[in-house]
C-alpha cells in the first residue's frame, strides 16, 4: 500500500483544471488529518502534483508562514478561470472539486476509507 503522501498526491492529481477541492476534502478521501494533507502540498513536486488547486475550507488560499498568501497560487487558480471575491474567497458551490468516481477508486491499490 503506498504511503499517505503518494496517496493525497494520486487523490490531487484528479483534481480537475479549473476546479479547487480543500484540505479536509482530501483528507477525509485519503484517510488521514487536513493538516498532514496540507504538510503534503508544502513538499509536492510542484512539476506534477496540481498544489495550487486544494484550498482551506472556507474557499480560500492557507497562510505560508510567512504570514501570506502565495500569489503564485492564486495566479494559478485565476489561470484555471477560477473566480476570487473581493475578500480573497473562492465559491465552493461553483468551484470545489465532488471527488472522484468509484473507477478512479478501483483502480487504486487503497480503499478509500470508510465514512
Amino acid at each position: 500500500m503506498p504511503g499517505v503522501y503518494q496517496r493525497i498526491y494520486a487523490l490531487v492529481m484528479e483534481v480537475p483544471r479549473g476546479t479547487v477541492a480543500t484540505y479536509g476534502q482530501i483528507a477525509k478521501l485519503v484517510g488521514c488529518s487536513a493538516r498532514q494533507a496540507g504538510y503534503a502540498m508544502a513538499a509536492a513536486p510542484a512539476e506534477s502534483v496540481p498544489w495550487h488547486r486544494i484550498i482551506n475550507s472556507r474557499g480560500q488560499i492557507s497562510m505560508r508562514s510567512g504570514g501570506s498568501v502565495d500569489p503564485e497560487q492564486q495566479r494559478l487558480l485565476e489561470d484555471e478561470g477560477i473566480q476570487f471575491d473581493s475578500n480573497g474567497r473562492i465559491d465552493l458551490t461553483r468551484f470545489q472539486w465532488q471527488g472522484p468516481d468509484q473507477g478512479w477508486w478501483a483502480d487504486q491499490t487503497f480503499e478509500p476509507p470508510l465514512v
